[in-house]
């Protein structure tokens, strides 16, 4: 009797682990063949990512603020033709207007692929703020009297880069000539640190309000700064003198 119980516990252990054995090794090939697929499409995507990534920001250094994100990214199945929107989604171009050598170099950069336009003061052209026909077309204000400030510094990178905003219907022509094939990423981000760093402490205040955790908040100023409001905080507030007499 204990010899057949050992034999039946033999015989029931090796059902079992020849079913797993097989199940494991000898799965149909169709199986095997979708599992590796899978892997390879997998693979074959964040390589994709990455090399967009690499590419995006080549010899920039680029932010990822939320790696979980990123890493959401590589797992996800995403058509390709979205990748570019995830992508500016997760990296900012954040451009630092306390940094003194980015500022100088965006400086000479302006001066020599922007100052045509702009203004070698960034004054803008000629009445660019007349709403006629040619409205747009005049390159607007950089300095306190424009509404660059009004803009993140996401937008404002695309707007030199593609010369529209990523939010600009595909429709509405820009007169914004892109800068892409002309300005790497990083001396773009320079331009714009050097645009920063000309406003006044107020209009820079108002203007990393609009960055990602309010990114670029200048230190605390000494009282005798330059505390001029944003323009449109100015005309509110003449306004509303004017109206309380």
């Amino acid at each position: 009797m204990f010899t057949e119980t050992i034999l039946a516990v033999f015989l029931l252990g090796a059902i079992v682990g020849g079913a797993y054995v097989w199940a494991v090794m000898y799965r149909p090939a169709d199986r095997q063949l979708e599992d590796i697929h899978t892997a390879n499409r997998r693979e074959s995507r964040q390589r994709f990512y990455r090399a967009q990534l690499r590419r995006e920001h080549l010899g920039t250094p680029y932010i990822v603020p939320a790696s979980t994100g990123f890493e959401k990214l590589l797992a996800d199945s995403l058509p390709v033709d979205q990748l570019a929107g995830e992508l500016r989604m997760l990296v900012s171009h954040f451009a630092d207007a306390d940094d003194v050598v980015k500022v100088r170099a965006g400086k000479a950069l302006y001066a020599r692929h922007c100052a045509n336009c702009h203004g070698r003061q960034r004054q803008g052209q000629p009445l660019w703020q007349l709403q006629d026909q040619f409205a747009g077309r005049r390159a607007p204000a950089h300095d306190q009297t424009g509404h660059t400030w009004a803009h993140s510094d996401d937008d404002l990178f695309w707007m030199t880069r593609d010369g529209r905003f990523p939010a600009t219907p595909a429709g509405v022509v820009s007169y914004m000539p892109a800068f892409h094939d002309s300005l790497a990423n990083g001396q773009i981000i320079a331009v714009i640190a050097y645009l920063k760093a000309s406003w006044p402490i107020g209009l820079r205040i108002s203007q990393a309000m609009l960055n990602p955790g309010n990114e670029g908040m200048p230190a605390v100023p000494a009282a005798d700064a330059d505390w001029t409001l944003p323009p449109t905080c100015t005309i509110s507030a003449q306004a509303w003198r004017t109206t309380s007499r």
